[in-house]
């Protein structure tokens, strides 16, 4: 059972003190802390998340912004690495606080309720990505045509028009890293807007 299908209560006993079970972990900040059983490690994001998980990720750090502050906060961000995957980011939250359940933690529950119903904390911002992450990839999708055609700055948004206009196909999102095109769809989309070959 995911976090957000939990009630608050079941989810803080669950949260509290779970970074006692990662196996092979060491939390430097354990030693830092006087009271470290009252606190989670909740990772949002890794070296190859794709841009759904990115875009939460963001939303969530947002939102523990405000819990982030003063000498003792209830959030502080985490990065943890390792030689052979990479990192893997996140925070440490303090679940408990004299014996209550922080406003930090609810904030952060109440953000996995919202998951739990809906999957995109905001449909702008991920929106925003695709499309930033369709724009690099119809450029590098085309490398090899780019001497072929006389292309001018921001070729890549009129090629990306074209394509939502008259084959969307070619720029859906593929494995959550952006809409990548074939170089068939580019050379239709590049004589149907009319640029011009370079003659050799």
């Amino acid at each position: 059972m995911s976090v957000g299908e939990m009630t608050l209560e079941d989810a803080a006993k669950e949260a509290a003190g779970n970074w006692q079970r990662f196996e092979s972990f060491c939390w430097f900040r354990e030693s830092e802390i006087a009271d470290p059983d009252n606190w989670a490690i909740v990772y949002t994001h890794n070296r190859d998340s794709g841009l759904l998980d990115q875009s939460n990720a963001d939303a969530i750090a947002e939102a523990m912004e405000p819990f982030t502050e003063g000498d003792d906060p209830d959030v502080v961000m985490e990065s943890h690495h390792h030689w052979a995957v990479g990192h893997v980011d996140g925070f440490s939250i303090r679940v408990y606080r004299n014996g209550e359940i922080t406003e930090a933690f609810k904030t952060y529950h109440d953000l996995m309720e919202q998951m739990d119903g809906y999957p995109v904390l905001n449909e702008e911002d991920y929106c925003n990505r695709e499309l930033e992450a369709t724009l690099e990839n119809i450029s590098d999708a085309a490398w090899r045509l780019k001497g072929a055609f006389d292309l001018k700055d921001g070729w890549e948004s009129e090629v990306f028009s074209w394509f939502w206009d008259h084959r969307q196909s070619a720029v859906e999102n593929r494995d959550d890293q952006g809409g990548y095109p074939e170089e068939d769809d580019l050379r239709t989309a590049f004589d149907a807007l009319g640029y011009e070959s370079v003659e050799e």
